[in-house]
């Protein structure tokens, strides 16, 4: 339940138009909508700012639809990540507003505006093959009302393209790094701004790179200042903070 419907209510109760009874039968889904399956957070914006987001993998269809569907009848703006195109079909079919990233694998569906602050979110990657999770991070932050600038595949294998982008990704407020393999990129661009980092491991890369345990134990122990680092093909994480960071 959004803020503008809590005050509705309220206002409805103080006038005289709504019964104290029917209020609350009104109010009884404000902590949290019980499902079966789920229970839909609907006082997360309230207590934080953003909204539930859902995490599609593991549900089922149905199960994403139905939780979709308790967040549209509160006007909430919906982001799902992990989304498969069978899950989009679905909501698609409830709200012809639902939006689909092939690359991010993400539905978003937007009823309210969000304030746009000024400043940017830059997402860099290393590679090409970086980029579905950058994607996530990247439709996450614009979600949340944040301009996002992408810098793709300028990774160590050919640092010349880093240093060729280097202005716009200091222009940023908080940087956001994607990389597999080895894992390097996050320390390099850290050492060159005076920004904060977020570093993304990804799991791509050859066989001794542990699906990602690699590029993520190289930026945990990066020798750069001001790199922080979240879970291996955390996308989503690193958008979320970097909009938290982006709003301070």
């Amino acid at each position: 339940m959004n803020i503008e419907k809590l005050k509705a209510i309220l206002e409805d109760v103080k006038k005289g138009d709504l019964d104290v009874g029917d209020a609350l039968d009104k109010l009884r889904d404000l902590p949290f909508k019980e499902l079966g399956h789920s229970k839909v957070d609907m006082h997360r914006e309230l207590r934080k700012g953003y909204p539930e987001v859902i995490f599609c993998a593991g549900k089922t269809v149905a199960q994403v639809k139905d939780i979709v569907g308790s967040m549209l009848d509160e006007n909430i703006n919906i982001l799902a990540t992990r989304a498969s195109e069978e899950m989009y079909a679905a909501v698609k079919a409830i709200c012809y507003d639902a939006v689909y990233s092939e690359i991010a694998k993400t539905i978003t569906i937007k009823l309210q505006e969000t304030i746009i602050p000024s400043s940017t979110i830059s997402i860099v990657t290393a590679g090409t093959s970086d980029i579905p999770v950058a994607e996530e991070a990247a439709v996450t932050a614009e979600f949340f009302g944040n301009k996002v600038d992408r810098v793709f595949d300028v990774g160590v294998a050919g640092i010349h393209r880093l240093t060729h982008t280097i202005d716009n990704i200091r222009a940023a407020r908080v940087v956001v790094v994607v990389a597999g393999m080895e894992g390097a990129l996050p320390s390099i661009v850290a050492g060159l701004i005076d920004k904060p980092v977020i570093a993304v491991p990804t799991s791509v890369g050859y066989g001794a790179s542990f699906g990602g345990i690699a590029a993520l134990l190289g930026m945990l122990n990066s020798c750069a200042s001001g790199v922080s680092v979240v879970n291996i093909d955390n996308g989503f994480g690193a958008g979320y903070i970097a909009s938290m960071i982006n709003k301070l």
